[in-house]
């Protein structure tokens, strides 16, 4: 089906059958990777899962992490093995670290609930919708809130901020503050409500 209004001005269609995964290596092997998936699913992501126990799991199958870290229930990483972590960080519940690519999280780096960091994507110019992954670097000091994107590519420099639910897809200066728009209020919905 075409647009209307884009009749011969839009590329052949993709053919996702032909997708190889050409260029993407998951940095171990088959059984390393299973073995991660049933000890994550299983252990790290739980409630009751000590924080101690989880960064001793990541640590064992690869990662890369300092001292002083707190690792939350519900954290979800995909390959462990290409996750470096500096010392004093914290990754707040439900944050998803979805790292083909590695990730790096400098010192005293706060992630909050929800947060995704995802270095996969695909090229929408390949006729089979190759990978086009690449890593995130979240430097010393900066915080990402609630339920914010970080996308392939992007460093996120020392001591930023990125406000809740922003989606972030080019660097982030050190020391800026980057947020997600905010609410509008209609015309005639009434009274605008004030903050504390």
């Amino acid at each position: 089906m075409t647009p209307r209004g884009a009749e011969g001005t839009h590329p052949p269609r993709r053919s996702l059958a032909g997708f190889t995964g050409a260029g993407y290596d998951k940095g171990r092997g088959p059984l390393w990777q299973v073995a991660w998936q049933l000890v994550s699913g299983l252990v790290v992501v739980r409630w009751w899962c000590p924080a101690a126990l989880r960064v001793a799991l990541l640590r064992a199958f690869g990662a890369r992490i300092g001292t002083g870290v707190l690792v939350r229930h519900g954290v979800r990483v995909h390959w462990p093995w290409k996750l470096t972590v500096g010392n004093s960080s914290w990754i707040g519940q439900d944050t998803w670290l979805l790292n083909l690519e590695p990730v790096v999280l400098g010192d005293d780096v706060c992630l909050s609930q929800g947060v995704l960091l995802c270095t996969g994507s695909h090229d929408r110019r390949s006729p089979t919708f190759e990978f086009d992954n690449a890593p995130i670097t979240v430097q010393d000091g900066a915080w990402i809130a609630a339920q914010a994107t970080v996308l392939r590519g992007v460093t996120v420099g020392a001591d930023a901020v990125v406000g809740a639910c922003a989606l972030v897809v080019r660097d982030v200066p050190a020391g800026a503050t980057v947020l997600a728009p905010a609410a509008t209020w209609p015309t005639g919905a009434g009274e605008r409500p004030r903050n504390g």
